[in-house]
């Protein structure tokens, strides 16, 4: 199992909506709005590497209010 955080950077007006949206999405297994440079952390897991880019290209990148993201993929322990 691969584990990633990605570090959500929102529009100030859209991070309920933001951070509600990636709950919705697969692979999404927690969520925590945050205070500092990010506004939410989104932690997915998945089977495969390759699986991490289509999440964050197609379903996490398009969510409306998202400015910028930063992934932190883990080691396979």
């Amino acid at each position: 199992m691969i584990k990633a955080y990605i570090l959500v950077v929102a529009d100030p007006g859209a991070t309920q909506i933001v951070y509600d949206a990636l709950h919705k999405v697969k692979g999404v297994t927690q969520c925590y709005q945050v205070m500092g440079p990010y506004d939410i952390v989104a932690e997915i897991e998945v089977e495969d590497l390759a699986d991490v880019p289509p999440i964050l290209g197609s379903h996490i990148r398009t969510i409306d209010g998202v400015e910028n993201t930063t992934s932190l993929v883990t080691f396979p322990g």
